[in-house]
């Protein structure tokens, strides 16, 4: 399988040779997002637009937005959205973060039953500034959601909250039916593309979450950084090793000019090899392609 998908891999370098100069890659035709349509996501719509409720999937342009609230599926972001971390590939503002709302769990509860949302995705800026880095209102926010959405199901897509164990376990304490925290990149890029984060750290994060009885742990990769593929087989297999269950790859996009710059754009022959080597490893669930995200078909990550 390796040596097969090393294959097309190369194969597939050769041909992004020539515009290895160009300064702006141009989207290849796989790169083509549908537009979003249905009652689902219309109703959804208005009720962002009427009532700004706070989504990462409009804030980040998510390219599976449509199909996602087609299905009642939705990402919100807690703690504010402004970051105390300045990773390369997101958009999200960096700066000093406002004050904490300590109402915040109680509104994301409301909206998520206002929208009707079947499944929550939950993530969050970092918060380095704060004592518990967030981890207290990470634990409200889950608890009033259950409390006002009886029967609702969530994924956690938590920060590494500096690896401190007892910030952790109040998110293990709550018991979300997914918890998830993206590795990002490969171990050589992780400070240019994560800067404050460490690839080691994060895998101690997954590894101690499924040690404390996670019953579905998740990480995400992106591709498009410059990576080798021999990079990508090896955190593949450090995911796996760190016993994840469910892994997303996807293609990164430059959110702005001021971002790290697309390196390269990978074709879905390569993102469909990655996920069968995946799975023959021993995840339980891949979702790979150009326009994965980490929410992507979430709710399909639970059982």
């Amino acid at each position: 399988m390796e040596t097969q998908l090393l294959n097309i891999v190369n194969s597939a370098d050769k041909s992004d040779s020539l515009n290895s100069k160009k300064t702006f890659r141009k989207k290849p035709e796989w790169i083509r997002v549908k537009l979003p349509v249905g009652r689902n996501y219309s109703n959804l719509r208005s009720l962002v637009d009427k009532y700004k409720l706070n989504t990462i999937c409009s804030s980040g342009s998510c390219p599976n937005m449509g199909e996602c609230w087609g299905e009642g599926t939705a990402t919100f972001m807690i703690l504010g959205n402004i970051c105390t971390r300045s990773c390369g590939f997101c958009g999200v503002k960096t700066g000093r973060p406002e004050s904490v709302d300590w109402e915040e769990p109680e509104k994301v509860a409301k909206s998520i039953s206002l929208m009707k949302i079947k499944h929550a995705v939950i993530t969050s800026v970092d918060r380095d500034d704060l004592a518990d880095q967030g981890s207290i209102i990470w634990s409200e926010t889950v608890k009033s959601i259950r409390r006002l959405n009886p029967g609702i199901t969530m994924e956690t897509l938590i920060p590494d909250f500096q690896g401190i164990e007892k910030h952790i376990d109040r998110i293990i304490k709550v018991k979300p039916e997914v918890i998830s925290h993206n590795i990002e990149t490969v171990e050589r890029l992780t400070r240019e593309v994560r800067i404050q984060a460490r690839y080691s750290r994060s895998l101690k994060v997954l590894e101690y979450l499924k040690n404390s009885g996670v019953n579905r742990t998740k990480s995400g990769l992106m591709l498009g950084f410059g990576e080798k593929e021999n990079e990508v087989i090896q955190t593949i297999k450090d995911l796996r090793d760190a016993k994840v269950d469910v892994l997303t790859i996807g293609q990164y996009l430059q959110p702005s000019k001021k971002h790290l710059k697309v390196k390269k754009f990978i074709k879905p022959e390569v993102f469909k090899k990655y996920e069968e080597l995946a799975l023959d490893l021993g995840f339980i669930h891949v979702e790979s392609g150009p326009l994965v995200r980490s929410s992507y078909k979430a709710q399909k990550h639970i059982n």
